[in-house]
C-alpha cells in the first residue's frame, strides 16, 4: 500500500543459484540427516530478497527463513506481535516500534532496529528496483527515494528514525490506521549487515532469522532448507528440514505422492479431485483460503480502455457460468465469486457477498447484448493468457472460453494462450506484453480488505499488472486508509470496491480453498489462511 507513486518492475533479474551440497533424495533424511520432508514447489521468479518477492513460490521460502515485527496466526490469520515488543501510535501517523531482545540472524548477527530500517530503506529505493517498493510508499520521504520520474533525490526514507538498538520510529505521509497489521508481510522483514556488505554472496545463499536456513538450491530442481537449531522464536521447526522439489506439472507431483516419492503436495490438480478423498482419506486437506481468481485486462492497450469497454468486460463476466465450472472442475474447492475480496475476511473484515450484483450472474443473452453494445471483443477474438505449469489452469481456462463461446454463439470467440512457466508468465506481465485478458489469481499478503483492492487496482500499484487507473477509486482508498475507526475504514474500502465493480476493472471468478495431500510419514499438517503449508509444525515419522 502507498500513495500515488508507480511501482517499477525488475525485468530479467539475475537468478539465484546456490551451490548444491549433499542433499538427500526425495522423502529421505536430506543433507544433514534426520526427519526431513519433501514438498512440491516451483522456482521463484526472482532472487529471494524480501522486497523483491511478490509471488507465491518465493513467498513460501521467505516465510520459512524470515520473521518480522508481526506474524499472522496460522489458523486465524490475525496479526500478532512477533519481533515487535510494541507498536504504539496516538494519531495513526506516527508510530514508535520497540523490538524484542535476544533475536539473531542465523549467521549470529543481532537483530536490531537498524536491521529493519536499513532493510526498508533498501526496499524503497528506486535504484534497487524492488518489486515490493510500493509497500513502503506510505512512509514519509518515499517520493524522494522513489519518485514518479527522474532520479531519486534521497537515499533514505525521512520517516524512519533509529532511536536505539531496540527502538525506531515511523512517520507516515498520511494517516493509515491499518499500518501495524501489514508488518507481518515479508517485504518488511529485517536484513542482516551481510546483505549489504556482500550482497552477491547473500543472494547466492540468503541469510534470515526464521526457523529454517537455506542449505542448497539447484534452480529447476530443488531447494533444501535445514532446521536452524539456534532459532530463538517460539515457533521452532518440529522437523529437521524441508526439501522443496520443483514440479512443472501438478499431476506429476500428485502421482509421486501416491507412489511414496513425495511427502506433501499443496496443489491438488483438478483432474484428481474426484479421486483424492479415496486416494488419501484423512490425509487430504480442503480449507478456505484468502485467494480469489480473476481475469484482468491490459489497459495499456487502448483497445481495452476506450468508451464502451466496461460494457464488454461486464458482458464477458455475465457470459461465464461460474457455478457450472466450479462444480464440474473444482469439486467443492472453489466457490463462485460475488465480490473482489474473500470470505476468509468475514463480514466484519470487509467481505460482502453479492456486491458484484447481476454482473456476476450467468446471463448469456444479456452478456451478448452488452458485448455488442460495447463495440464487440477487440480484434474479434478473446485470448486469455495463463501459465501452464501449475494450478490446473488449462482446464478452467478452456471451460471459461467454452462458456463465453456458447453465450456468443461462436466457437472461435475465445481461446486460451498458455505460457510455459509461472516465471515466464510473470515476466511477460511485468513487460506489459498482454494483448487480451490474463489470469490474475490473488493470494492475500495480509488479512485486510485493503490488500484485496489497493495493490491490484490503485494507480501504479505493484500488482496492478493491467495498469488500470481511476481517480475516484484512488480517492476513496486514500480516505479509507486515513480512517482511524476500523468499521468506517472497511465501509470506505467497500465504496472503493463498488468503483471496481461499476467499471468491471477485473472479472471475479471464484474464491479458492487451499487444498493439499500428504504421505503417511507426516502428521500435524495444516494450511494457513494464505494456503501455504505450516512447514514448521509438521512432524515426520
Amino acid at each position: 500500500m502507498r500513495g500515488p507513486t508507480p511501482a517499477r518492475w525488475a525485468a530479467g533479474a539475475t537468478a539465484m543459484a546456490l551451490a548444491a551440497t549433499g542433499c538427500g533424495g526425495v522423502g529421505s533424511a536430506g543433507g544433514n540427516g534426520g526427519a526431513v520432508l519433501s514438498s512440491s514447489w516451483g522456482d521463484p521468479q526472482n532472487p529471494l530478497e524480501p522486497a523483491n518477492t511478490n509471488e507465491v513460490q518465493g513467498g513460501k521460502v521467505l516465510d520459512m527463513i524470515f520473521r518480522g515485527l508481526k506474524k499472522y496466526d496460522p489458523r486465524t490469520g490475525k496479526a500478532q506481535d512477533w519481533l515487535a515488543r510494541s507498536i504504539e501510535t496516538r494519531d495513526s501517523r506516527n508510530f514508535t516500534v520497540r523490538i524484542k531482545r535476544g533475536w539473531t540472524f542465523s549467521n549470529g548477527e543481532k537483530v536490531t532496529a537498524r536491521s529493519f530500517v536499513d532493510a526498508w530503506n533498501y526496499g524503497a529505493s528506486l535504484r534497487n528496483n524492488q518489486k515490493n517498493a510500493y509497500f513502503f510508499g506510505y512512509i514519509e520521504g518515499y517520493d524522494k527515494v522513489h519518485p514518479d520520474s527522474g532520479a531519486q533525490s534521497a537515499d533514505t526514507l525521512s520517516g524512519l528514525k533509529v532511536l536505539d538498538d531496540h527502538t525506531f520510529t515511523v512517520r507516515l505521509n498520511q494517516k493509515f490506521s491499518g499500518f501495524p497489521d501489514t508488518l507481518g508481510y515479508a517485504a518488511f522483514a529485517p536484513l542482516p549487515r551481510a546483505f549489504f556488505t556482500d550482497h552477491a554472496a547473500w543472494v547466492r545463499r540468503p541469510v534470515g532469522n526464521g526457523p529454517y536456513t537455506i542449505e542448497s538450491y539447484t534452480k529447476g530442481s530443488q531447494m533444501y532448507l535445514r532446521k536452524w537449531d539456534g532459532y530463538p522464536g517460539p515457533d521452532k521447526a518440529r522437523n529437521d528440514g524441508v526439501t522443496l522439489l520443483v514440479y512443472t506439472d501438478s499431476n506429476t507431483a500428485y502421482t509421486d505422492l501416491l507412489a511414496g516419492n513425495l511427502d506433501l503436495v499443496d496443489d491438488i490438480p483438478a483432474a484428481q479431485l474426484k479421486n483424492v478423498k479415496g486416494d488419501l482419506g484423512d490425509r487430504y486437506i480442503n480449507t478456505p483460503a484468502g485467494i480469489i481468481q480473476t481475469l484482468a485486462f491490459p489497459y495499456y492497450d487502448k483497445a481495452w480502455d476506450k468508451p464502451g469497454s466496461a460494457k464488454v468486460r461486464t458482458g464477458l463476466s455475465m457470459a461465464i457460468n461460474r457455478r457450472q465450472i466450479t462444480q464440474t472442475i473444482f469439486r467443492k474447492t472453489r466457490t463462485p465469486a460475488t465480490d473482489w475480496t474473500s470470505p476468509v475476511l468475514g463480514t466484519d473484515g470487509g467481505f460482502k457477498a453479492g456486491l458484484c450484483g447481476r454482473a456476476c450472474d450467468y446471463d448469456p443473452a444479456r452478456a451478448k447484448k452488452l458485448i455488442e453494445e460495447g463495440g464487440g471483443i477487440p480484434g474479434g477474438r478473446l485470448t486469455i493468457t495463463y501459465n501452464a505449469d501449475t494450478g490446473s489452469h488449462r482446464q478452467w481456462i478452456d471451460a471459461v472460453c467454452n462458456s463465453i463461446n456458447n453465450a456468443l454463439g461462436d466457437d472461435r470467440a475465445c481461446v486460451g494462450n498458455p505460457v510455459g512457466t509461472f516465471a515466464d508468465f510473470r515476466n511477460q506481465l511485468g513487460q506489459h506484453k498482454m494483448t487480451g485478458p490474463f489470469r490474475a489469481g490473488w493470494q492475500m499478503d495480509y488479512p485486510l480488505i485493503q490488500n484485496f483492492l489497493q495493490p491490484l487496482y490503485y494507480t501504479g500499484a505493484s500488482s496492478n499488472d493491467g495498469k488500470w487507473s481511476d481517480k475516484e477509486f484512488d480517492r476513496l482508498v486514500d480516505r479509507a486508509n486515513a480512517e482511524t475507526d476500523t468499521a468506517k475504514a472497511i465501509a470506505g474500502f467497500q465504496q472503493a470496491e463498488k468503483v471496481v465493480r461499476d467499471n468491471m476493472a477485473a472479472i471475479p471468478l471464484w474464491y479458492q480453498n487451499g487444498n493439499a495431500g500428504y504421505s503417511e510419514r507426516l502428521s500435524h499438517v495444516a494450511l494457513n489462511p494464505f494456503s501455504v503449508p505450516v512447514y514448521n509444525e509438521i512432524k515426520v515419522g
